[in-house]
């Protein structure tokens, strides 16, 4: 066997047993750094956050036990295919939170709401605080669930399992607004500053972040989804 070939092997073997102890729980490491431990709403993101909310798709009465913790208000939502490649699994209707209001209350999944308490807990509130002195007291979306596929294609678009959720602008307690269509390329460098800063930090939790220099469908909004697929635009 090849020098290469043979220490490719060795690491591969080392991880699986190293996994294998893990979850055999023979190894004990701090839950913000085990991989099979589920997401803490109160810890900071790491390098382990998208993988740990990610396990909770298929894990919906955990994935509720987390979303608890949280600040949001929320109510389960059964399970339902609304056509082919279309509906809600491991689903959760949002209302608003302790301390912020949503445009309209909608239904995402489960794992995207636990990444948006994450999101909001640790990126969005400090980065108002920071840049305005003020929290955020309101957040104007366009939705989270339409049954369609991805623009200019025919893969469902994770929209289409409310798997997704687009940020078009946001209030905040001192009355300030901000949106991506006008501040995204505007004259006020504190919210091009802000607003740069909150598409980075979701890049730290979401599985998807697309933005305006993506491309022109996303000029007006952020798109945040908790997808198979990690891109951020």
């Amino acid at each position: 066997m090849r020098p290469a070939r043979l220490i490719l092997t060795v690491l591969i073997l080392g991880l699986a047993g190293a996994g294998l102890a893990l979850a055999a729980g023979l190894v004990r490491l701090p839950d913000r750094w085990n991989p099979f431990a589920p997401p803490v709403i109160a810890d900071a993101p790491n390098l382990l956050t998208g993988w740990k909310i990610a396990r909770l798709k298929d894990a919906p009465d955990q994935c509720l036990t987390v979303l608890e913790t949280g600040s949001l208000a929320f109510t389960p939502v059964p399970d339902r295919q609304t056509a082919e490649s279309c509906g809600f699994r491991n689903a959760v209707r949002v209302d608003g939170a302790e301390d912020l209001r949503f445009s309209s209350g909608f239904t995402a999944s489960c794992p995207l709401m636990v990444a948006w308490s994450i999101f909001e807990r640790h990126i969005l509130q400090p980065a108002a605080r920071r840049h305005f002195a003020s929290p955020v007291a309101r957040v104007e979306h366009l939705g989270t669930y339409a049954c369609r596929p991805v623009r200019g294609g025919s893969t469902p678009s994770q929209h289409a399992t409310a798997n997704a959720i687009d940020i078009a602008g946001l209030v905040l307690a001192d009355g300030t607004r901000i949106t991506l269509a006008r501040d995204w390329s505007g004259d006020d460098a504190r919210k091009r500053a802000f607003l740069r800063e909150l598409r980075d930090g979701a890049c730290e939790v979401f599985r998807g972040v697309l933005g305006p220099d993506y491309n022109a469908a996303h000029r007006d909004h952020f798109h945040l989804d908790m997808g198979r697929w990690s891109i951020c635009r």
